[in-house]
């Protein structure tokens, strides 16, 4: 329990030109001669339409994205017309959410506007999966920074059943690495991966990236604790904590037109991702986090011990009496450390045995 159940998946010939699913099939002729999105080979994409037993929500958080909010809902409508597409206004200063109820009207798609005034992805993504329920969930920004093409083949190993999540890998394919201008978050990125991967005993590439498919018994079953852009980090390691079956898939990457620019800082987003694998890494690993503690303040006891004790030995007095207060009050946060790590560790076995009978009573809803 608690296990990975992890399987990378590449993009072989099948994939990159995905048949279209038979569940699929019953093609409305209002969307025939529709112009589609191109995938990665620059092939038209297939359009999706999904069952009517299966509802699709396109999840698209958006802040100051009125130079691309339009075209990513027009990308997304145009290979799944039949997919529920959710804005969500994130206290946006421009005309986003103008532009958004214009691209609405004009496209006569499914869904609406959300608008959530407290600011942050976290706080954005939170909202909308409260307040939607679907199937299948995808998840996007707004920044036409990720191409719909991909979709169906990101798409079919939840539909199949065959995963929880797939996340868009942006690094096998070299694409991201060349588009992102920024050396430092580059490196953040791999660091939080290796972090993550080492703490929770995975093998994620892409643990940052904002292309992602949840299935609904993800969702209802993630509480979002997460404030900001730490989002993608924290609903990592839920996954890989909780058992959920994970696919990555390679997606191309674009970056940002011209004269829109990224909310994240390299500095902010960084030390805010960092105190996230911190604070679930206590919460998550209390064994190795306060036995590591406890066993720091054992040595520094000793090394302040030394003193007196080697002192009494000798001359049966201990004249270094501070030294033997700081060793006894250290020797006394190492017991409590150890103490805590034994208490912690029970709970957070406790919540994912929980959790796990949660998810093999969730078929009988």
């Amino acid at each position: 329990m608690g296990q990975t159940n992890l399987r990378k998946g590449r993009l072989d010939d099948r994939l990159e030109h995905p048949p279209i699913d038979p569940r699929f099939t019953g093609l409305n002729s209002r969307y025939q001669g529709r112009q589609r999105g191109t995938n990665q080979s620059g092939d038209p994409a297939p359009t999706i339409y999904p069952p009517m037993s299966k509802t699709l929500a396109i999840i698209l958080p958006a802040y100051n994205e009125e130079l691309t909010i339009v075209d990513t809902m027009k990308d997304f409508f145009s290979v799944c017309p039949e997919a529920e597409i959710y804005v969500i206004d994130n206290a946006s200063k421009d005309r986003t959410n103008q532009l958004a109820r214009a691209a609405y009207q004009e496209l006569g798609c499914k869904g609406r506007l959300l608008e959530e005034p407290r600011k942050g992805k976290a706080a954005a993504v939170r909202k909308a999966f409260m307040e939607i329920n679907a199937d299948i969930y995808v998840m996007a920004d707004a920044d036409m920074t990720y191409p719909a093409s991909d979709l169906p083949a990101l798409l079919a190993p939840v539909l199949d059943g065959r995963a929880d999540i797939v996340c868009g890998n942006r690094h096998s394919s070299g694409v991201y690495s060349r588009e992102n201008k920024r050396p430092l978050h580059d490196f953040g990125n791999n660091l939080v991966r290796w972090l993550i991967n080492a703490l929770f005993n995975g093998s994620l590439e892409d643990i940052l990236t904002g292309y992602r498919i949840m299935s609904k018994r993800f969702v209802k079953n993630y509480p979002i604790l997460a404030a900001g852009f730490e989002l993608e980090t924290e609903m990592s390691i839920h996954a890989l904590d909780k058992g959920y079956s994970i696919i990555e898939l390679p997606t191309d990457y674009r970056d940002r037109p011209a004269g829109s620019f990224s909310k994240l800082n390299t500095l902010t987003d960084g030390i805010l991702v960092l105190k996230t694998i911190f604070a679930i890494f206590v919460k998550y690993r209390p064994m190795m986090f306060f036995s590591l503690c406890s066993l720091g303040f054992a040595a520094a006891a000793l090394t302040a011990g030394i003193f007196p004790i080697m002192e009494y030995i000798n001359t049966g007095k201990i004249l270094h009496i501070p030294l033997a207060i700081l060793a006894s009050g250290l020797s006394i946060l190492s017991m409590l450390s150890f103490s805590v790590a034994v208490i912690l560790d029970g709970l957070a076995a406790g919540q994912r045995f929980n959790h796990a009978l949660q998810l093999l009573h969730w078929g009988d809803r």
